[in-house]
């Protein structure tokens, strides 16, 4: 039995499974020369999504099922030694081309069938390969339909109400929620950066169904869906600082999607910011710009989404205490130089709000005093991204050649733009910014024009007047 078509050690290793799944499922297996051939020639096959079509199609070949029942339906699944069909990834892109391409239905490994279901195709799973030739045998196996989306309250999440004090940390992540804006938490350790950033998405409003859709087939094509098999709740991707730049971008031999990807229609956390790769900082620039990202390799291009709400906190200085009420910062102006000069300036331009945190006071840790909970704030976020949808794009993505006809603005305010742009010298990206936020505000209060006051609070937020 020889396998053909640039299969990598994986997919040549299934001639051995598929030989001993059929006859382990009480198959005959008569010795004959096989040859598997993986059309395109030119496209390199891997993983054990082959396995159970490899075997029905030699079960055909040997006769013992129906070769035209065949063309009727696309299978995947992995194949064990005992007969039985293991999950694979990528069925719900397998389950959308089988729609695509007009098959009844798709035969799939039972723990990928409610992903499978989202695609708005018929579902056969199976749990073994003798029940796959049941089924081409004309024995019926029941469909499985989709699953109803959870309600928001049966998923838990942290809320706000735990958080002392921070008023402005609070407002900052209210802004960002409703704008999906980035933002950058600047503060001493310990006041709660980490902290207000983990509850962002109790604030946010619940995945649409093409949301849902986007989220599970990135998640099946990256092999990191969990045993319910749907993404029903917005990602929260927090990696570490010392993650590679193609763990956070994305890559590989055959490139599969990195954190930012995986973080699509969600919010991407990346705690102390400075301690991360350069090289892996400046790469998030241009899906930060575009919401996706492009791998190239010699053959091939591959383009993953990356439409995600960048999170990021980091410590004034190396010490962690510049500007700290109480504690004394021992750090020289040159070393809080260095350490700043981690993050590039282009990379801090495309962060629309800078927060500083500044320590919860003692009175308030032990004497706290009712905290809101998530649910109002989730409320007026939820509200002012109705506005933009109706508007027909999130604030934070406006396009540049629709931002006067969004964002209009009287003269007086842009008397005080103009008057900010030439003290603090704001780049027209981070005036384009100021601008955006300025909008966001004015929908969380329900006002049709951006008013003074709202572009006075955006500017709060730069990094010349947050202390970033």
């Amino acid at each position: 039995m020889a396998v053909v078509g640039l299969p990598d050690s994986t997919v040549r290793e299934s001639k051995e499974r598929v030989r001993s799944a059929i006859v382990n499922s009480g198959l005959e297996f008569p010795p004959r020369r096989i040859t598997v051939n993986l059309a395109p020639a030119d496209v390199k096959k891997e993983g054990g999504t082959f396995d159970l079509p490899v075997a029905v199609a030699i079960l055909a070949a040997l006769g013992l099922v129906p070769k035209k029942t065949l063309l009727d339906y696309l299978f995947v699944g992995e194949l064990g030694l005992d007969g039985g069909v293991r999950p694979v990834r990528g069925v719900i892109s397998a389950a959308f081309l089988a729609r695509n391409k007009g098959f009844k239905g798709i035969v799939c490994p039972s723990q990928n069938g409610d992903e499978a279901c989202l695609a708005g195709v018929e579902v056969y799973p199976v749990s073994s390969l003798r029940e796959v030739f049941a089924f081409l045998r004309g024995e019926g196996i029941p469909r499985q339909t989709a699953r109803e989306t959870p309600a928001a309250s049966q998923t838990h999440q942290p809320d706000l109400s735990e958080v002392c004090g921070q008023a402005m940390g609070k407002r900052g992540l209210e802004i960002a929620a409703a704008g999906c804006h980035n933002l950058l938490f600047i503060g001493p350790p310990g006041a709660g950066k980490s902290m207000l950033a983990k509850r962002l998405p109790s604030i946010l409003p619940q995945l649409t169904h093409d949301e849902i859709l986007e989220c599970t087939t990135i998640y099946s094509a990256a092999g990191r869906l969990s045993k319910d098999g749907i993404i029903f709740t917005r990602p929260f991707r927090s990696p570490h600082h010392t993650i590679t730049d193609a763990g956070l971008i994305g890559g590989g031999a055959i490139p599969v999607p990195g954190e930012v990807s995986l973080a699509h229609n969600g919010v991407l956390f990346l705690d102390e910011l400075p301690e991360f790769r350069r090289s892996a900082l400046e790469a998030l620039r241009q899906p930060l710009e575009e919401a996706l990202v492009t791998i190239s390799r010699a053959g091939s291009t591959f383009t993953f989404p990356a439409g995600f709400q960048l999170i990021a906190a980091l410590n004034p200085c190396p010490c962690g205490y510049l500007g700290h009420p109480s504690k004394e910062c021992c750090c020289t102006p040159m070393q809080v130089a260095k350490y700043r000069s981690r993050i590039s300036g282009p990379l801090l331009d495309r962060i629309d709000l800078h927060v500083w945190v500044d320590p919860v006071e003692a009175e308030l840790v032990l004497s706290p005093k009712g905290s809101p909970s998530s649910t109002p704030v989730r409320e007026r976020v939820a509200s002012a991204r109705s506005v933009q949808m109706r508007r027909g794009f999130i604030n934070a993505r406006i396009p540049d050649n629709t931002l006067e006809v969004s964002c209009s603005l009287d003269a007086r305010t842009k008397t005080m733009l103009v008057a900010a742009l030439k003290r603090y010298s704001l780049s027209m990206r981070g005036l384009t910014r100021v601008i955006k936020v300025a909008r966001t505000i004015a929908d969380l209060e329900a006002c049709g024009e951006i008013q003074e006051s709202h572009v006075a609070e955006a500017l709060q937020f730069r990094p010349e007047m947050a202390g970033g």
